[in-house]
Order: structure tokens, then C-alpha cells, then sequence
């Protein structure tokens, strides 16, 4: 039993060896291959060798293609894995591995479907001793599409959030640019200004979305670019802070508590603006009571090593069960408005800082944010 338990495993081994040693003299490549045990590769990997039947069938590709392992070892390549087109061609019929230009060195990667219709990613190289010999090995990638869908379900949604949030302001300042100029003479002075502010107002809605954009992108993508100056977090607390007040809010809704000494804190000004100012406006938009901003040295460590910043309000709070969206795209809480992606933006800034942030239920039974931000110089100051 344990011979014969252990012949899958020899055979997968020989078959990740002979990859990039198909003739088997290079032994200190091979020995270092015959570590690998292909059951540890995340992806489905499929190897035939020079006759076109399958030696490697690991434990991902079973799962990918529903076969079970020993049904595919030792069976046609294009038998064991039946592949065809989105135009229900045969794959293999097409590519045809083994003949063909001598050239080639494999396929890229494309969706093609199984038995049963399901897609499946799909990548193979053809291994030669010789730029243009004979095919050794037909080695095959593949990949589930659930991680792709999920890609384009939320590039979907994204597209349609956005769509919806442009279309309002952009049929606002059409209609009243277009009243405007077809009847300009008609509106007094204070009419037409109204008018203007509200393109105005307008206008500044769909910049800020255009940026949310473009931050959501650079993100994603991991270009998020910061720019590192001194910063100091109580003034930008208290600039946002005048902002509202200045805007119509209370003055005594604003409780902003500062324990000193703190670290000198290097960020990108701009990008912590942002996440004061969302954190901020949530709080004044969501919430009730007094809002509480608590500035201090980062507690468990050297007062020197990081700056926590936290914002709570005395509101119903969040609910317990959404505790783990509230930072993922367009969650929007049970008030709906915005476009749900400030949060997701809040804390890609603030892990591009190397920071954290949270969120939990408030002394005052609101919500608390709270961020960290780690202090760090420029390298050029390192």
C-alpha cells in the first residue's frame, strides 16, 4: 500500500524534473526540481510527454477539471483533457502541439471551456532540446475563473455606480447652462447667480468623483504615489474642523483632544487631509452628538514611532455585522448617498503610509475610526 500511495507523488516529481531537463543529465537541476512536488502548486499543471500521454496530473488540476487523478495518468493528452473554444472547437485539433511550425514555444493564456462548459484558463509551453526539435514535453497551466469574474463583477459595478453618480450632476449643469444661454435676459442677477452656484457646486461633484477614480485606480494597482512632508496632524484636525463649523455645524459638536508630546510625523499632506476630511464628514453626515477627534502617540510602543488618530460620534454606530465591509467598495451604511468608495480610499491611504486603521463601536455608542500612521522620513533624510 505504501509503494503503491507513493508512485503518484515519484511520477509527479519526474515529470517537474524533466520540465527543464527532458533528456535527465543535468542532476543538480533535477535534484533541485525533485523537491518541488507539483501537489503544492496553487494552479492545475498537466505535463505529457514526448508521445502525447499525460505524466503529471496534480491535485489542483483534478479539482479544476473534475477528473480524478488516475483516470488522467497515462491517457492521451487531448483524452485527459478534453478542451475546446468558445466557438466549440476542438483545442487541441487547433493548436496541435506535437506538429506544426517547429518555432513555436507554447500557448498564452485564454479562456476555453471543459466538458460541461466551464471555463477554465488555459496557458501551455512546449519544451524541445533543440530551438526547432521534436516536442519533449507539452506542459499545461491551468487556472479557475471564479478570481477573474470577481475582477470583472466589481470593474461592473464600479462602471454602473459611476455612471449613475455622473448622470445627475452632468443633467444639472446641462440644464441650467442651457437655460442660461437660451434665456439670459429673462433671470435677474440673483437668479442667474443661484443657477451658477449650483453648476458650480455640480461641477465640484464630479471632480471629486473623477479623483476618487483615479485614487481607487493608482490603489488597485499599487501607484499610489506619496509625497512626504512634516505634517502637523492637530492643525489639520483643527483646519477641517473650522471647515464645518464654517460650513453651518455647531462649533461645540467638535470636541478635539490632544495628548502631547507627539512624533514628528512625516505623510503626504494632502493624502492625510483626505482621510481627516472623510472620516470627518462621515461622522457630521452619519452620525449624532459630539464629535470626538483624539490625537496621540500610538499607545504599546515608543511615543516616537507612530501618531493614532481616532474620530468617533455618539450615533446609532455601525451594525456588528457590518464591521468587515465597512472598508470595501460602495458600502454605504444603512444612509444611502455617495458613492460608497471613500472609506475603501481612506484605508488604501493609509496602508500606503505603512499604517492601520479600524473600526469598532465609540464610548458614546457611535462609530470610532481610528487610523496610524507610522513615523517615517524621506529616504533622502534615512
Amino acid at each position: 500500500m505504501a509503494v503503491g500511495m507513493s508512485r503518484p507523488r515519484h511520477t509527479h516529481t519526474a515529470a517537474v524534473r524533466a520540465i527543464d531537463d527532458p533528456d535527465g543529465t543535468d542532476d543538480a537541476v533535477g535534484g533541485l526540481a525533485g523537491a518541488i512536488d507539483p501537489d503544492h502548486l496553487p494552479d492545475g499543471l498537466v505535463v505529457a510527454d514526448e508521445s502525447g500521454r499525460v505524466i503529471c496530473f496534480n491535485t489542483a488540476a483534478a479539482r479544476i477539471t473534475a477528473t480524478p487523478r488516475a483516470t488522467a495518468l497515462g491517457r492521451a493528452l487531448e483524452h485527459a483533457l478534453p478542451l475546446e473554444d468558445l466557438k466549440g472547437r476542438r483545442w487541441w485539433t487547433l493548436t496541435d502541439p506535437y506538429g506544426g511550425l517547429a518555432t513555436r514555444v507554447g500557448q498564452p493564456e485564454r479562456n476555453l471551456l471543459l466538458p460541461g462548459g466551464r471555463e477554465v484558463l488555459v496557458s501551455a509551453r512546449y519544451v524541445r532540446e533543440a530551438p526547432k526539435g521534436p516536442v519533449r514535453r507539452v506542459v499545461v497551466s491551468l487556472r479557475g475563473t471564479e478570481a477573474r469574474r470577481r475582477t470583472e463583477r466589481s470593474h461592473a459595478e464600479l462602471i454602473a455606480t459611476v455612471a449613475h453618480e455622473l448622470r445627475s450632476p452632468l443633467t444639472s449643469v446641462k440644464g441650467f447652462t442651457a437655460t442660461l444661454l437660451a434665456k439670459w435676459e429673462r433671470f435677474t442677477d440673483d437668479q442667474k447667480r443661484l443657477m451658477l452656484e449650483t453648476v458650480d457646486a455640480d461641477a465640484n461633484r464630479v471632480t471629486r468623483l473623477i479623483a476618487e477614480l483615479l485614487d481607487i485606480s493608482r490603489i488597485d494597482s499599487g501607484r499610489l504615489e506619496l509625497r512626504r512632508q512634516p505634517v502637523d496632524i492637530s492643525a489639520a484636525v483643527e483646519r477641517h474642523v473650522q471647515a464645518l463649523t464654517a460650513a453651518g455645524q455647531a462649533p461645540d459638536r467638535f470636541l478635539v483632544r490632544t495628548r502631547q508630546p507627539l512624533p514628528d510625523l512625516w505623510a503626504d499632506p494632502d493624502k492625510v487631509d483626505q482621510v481627516l476630511g472623510n472620516l470627518l464628514e462621515n461622522a457630521v453626515r452619519h452620525g449624532e452628538g459630539t464629535v470626538t477627534i483624539d490625537i496621540s502617540p500610538a499607545p504599546g510602543g515608543s511615543e516616537t514611532s507612530a501618531t493614532a488618530v481616532t474620530v468617533s460620534d455618539e450615533g446609532p454606530g455601525i451594525p456588528e455585522e457590518s464591521m468587515g465591509r465597512v472598508f470595501t467598495r460602495f458600502w454605504r451604511g444603512s444612509k444611502r448617498g455617495g458613492t460608497g468608495l471613500g472609506l475603501y480610499i481612506v484605508k488604501g491611504i493609509v496602508e500606503a503610509h505603512g499604517g492601520t486603521i479600524t473600526v469598532d463601536r465609540g464610548p458614546g455608542g457611535g462609530a470610532e475610526f481610528r487610523f496610524i500612521l507610522p513615523v517615517s522620513a524621506p529616504a533622502y533624510l534615512v
